[in-house]
């Protein structure tokens, strides 16, 4: 989901700025110009580090800049299709509700929430299951995985990103603690006793030898 990547690009150092402490400028540039953005159409550069300067600028005529080669550490978030996913419930809406994880958020539609027909309370941020009584409200955390996936290179944040939680081990983290109670029990549960009014027979004690003559 998060990893470091080496690249190289290029930032345009405005006139104004060509006097300052380089390093700072190209640093504060390459933030400006490649943070929130998507990089190569998959991933989120969501932090850029360790910027460098290489070799000469280059000035086009006709512009006051200079086009600075730089090379930096950034910071990537990329989700993956089937991937699971950790994050907090943000907004309830009629159709759904939205997790945000890491610097993205996903769709929940009611279909993909738990094996319940939903009743949605879009006023008080709840989604309640009818005959489970299992809520989800905002702020609630859940672990969820992604099953469609449309990044948007113009607007990032708004990326259409699909989530499910009907699946084994999925859920809110209250949900998944229960099922896991539950299961831990059938499995070391004791024998069912016998129904009332029904004595088990006892079995007829060992006779004993006979005395040799």
């Amino acid at each position: 989901m998060y990893y470091l990547d080496h690249r190289r690009d290029v930032v345009r150092i405005p006139p104004e700025r060509l006097g300052a402490e380089i390093d700072n400028v190209l640093t504060e540039l390459a933030q400006q110009q490649f943070e929130g953005k998507l990089v190569d159409g998959q991933s989120l550069a969501v932090a850029i580090r360790d910027v460098h300067g290489r070799g000469e600028g280059h000035i086009i005529h006709g512009d006051g800049g200079v086009y600075q080669e730089v090379e930096y550490q950034a910071l990537l978030f990329r989700p993956e299709i089937q991937e699971v996913i950790e994050g907090s419930v943000v907004e309830i809406r009629k159709f759904g509700a939205f997790v945000r994880f890491g610097p993205l958020d996903g769709l929940l539609h009611v279909s993909q929430i738990m094996d319940d027909r939903v009743n949605i309370d879009e006023h008080n941020q709840r989604l309640v299951g009818v005959e489970s009584k299992k809520d989800l409200k905002v702020g609630y955390k859940v672990r969820a995985r992604v099953v469609s996936l449309s990044l948007s290179e113009i607007a990032p944040r708004d990326s259409r990103i699909g989530l499910t939680m009907r699946q084994p081990a999925l859920g809110r983290f209250e949900w998944i603690v229960e099922t896991h109670r539950k299961a831990e029990e059938r499995g070391g549960k004791k024998p069912t006793p016998a129904p009332a009014g029904k004595k088990t027979p006892a079995k007829p004690a060992a006779k004993e030898p006979a005395p040799a003559s």
